[in-house]
């Protein structure tokens, strides 16, 4: 699972962080940082949500 975030659409609105703040983060810069993980469990299972949560819709998942 390989996650691909459209920067041009995000707007660092954070809905991605209350759902997996071990992997999204919104730095000091006000921009989205992903951190460097296997998303694999529960945790792919968050993200999946963050994604479908995205009000930008700027997150998607890709299965490998």
């Amino acid at each position: 699972m390989r996650l691909v975030v459209d920067f041009s659409r995000c707007e660092s609105n954070a809905v991605c962080v209350g759902q997996a703040p071990e992997v999204f983060d919104v730095g000091d810069d006000d921009r989205l940082h992903i951190t460097e993980q296997p998303l694999e469990g529960s945790l792919a299972n968050r993200v999946r949500e963050a994604a479908r949560r995205c009000p930008k819709q700027a997150l998607s998942v890709v299965d490998d």
